[in-house]
């Protein structure tokens, strides 16, 4: 593919520019900056899925952890291009994932692969919680749901969703129940 065949929609400094062009327009790829200052890609991954759109994304970045990585593969991206690579491969990406595939960055699938072997040689419960996951684990102590600690923390619903699902990651459990129970025994909070 050249920059002759691609047709530029928009171009947007904030998430809610973003959508607001992508409801009147309609965009076969976003490329969407992971770091959007303030916002991350996150943000609007799962608002663009909220209202329907069905734009593919390729998410640019200079760098993410694996975690990120995996997170916006997983909540609906199409791709991931590293900045530091020549325009030339991001025409490729953009053309592959236009077609519906899936691109990832080699080097960001190095990673992956690398962070895998590391994280099979861990056992469970190794990681430390950060300070989010601490504050939620704790109102999941009294019985909160999801709603009342985004409340008390400030947060979105969204930002408690994926720090119970870190805490699920990290800990090897899958149920609130299991969870409260692990962290107990293993004093998470002390």
């Amino acid at each position: 593919m050249q920059a002759a065949d691609f047709h530029m929609v928009g171009d947007c400094g904030s998430v809610t520019e973003a959508l607001a062009v992508l409801d009147s327009a309609k965009a076969d790829v976003v490329l969407l900056d992971y770091d959007l200052g303030e916002e991350q890609g996150l943000v609007f991954l799962e608002e663009a899925r909220k209202r329907g759109i069905d734009s593919r994304v390729l998410v640019v970045t200079a760098g993410m952890s694996d975690a990120d990585t995996l997170h916006v593969l997983e909540r609906g991206a199409s791709g991931v291009f590293l900045k530091h690579s020549p325009p030339s491969e991001l025409m490729d990406a953009i053309g592959k994932v236009a077609a519906g595939e899936m691109w990832v960055d080699p080097k960001a699938v190095r990673s992956l692969v690398a962070g895998a072997r590391e994280r099979s040689k861990e056992p469970r419960g190794s990681e430390p919680l950060n300070e989010r996951e601490r504050a939620v684990l704790s109102l999941l102590f009294e019985g909160l749901p999801n709603k009342e600690i985004a409340v008390k923390l400030e947060v979105t619903e969204n930002a408690v969703k994926w720090a119970i699902q870190q805490l699920f990651e990290k800990t090897g459990v899958r149920t609130r129940s299991q969870l409260v129970r692990i962290a107990l025994e293993k004093r998470l909070l002390d």
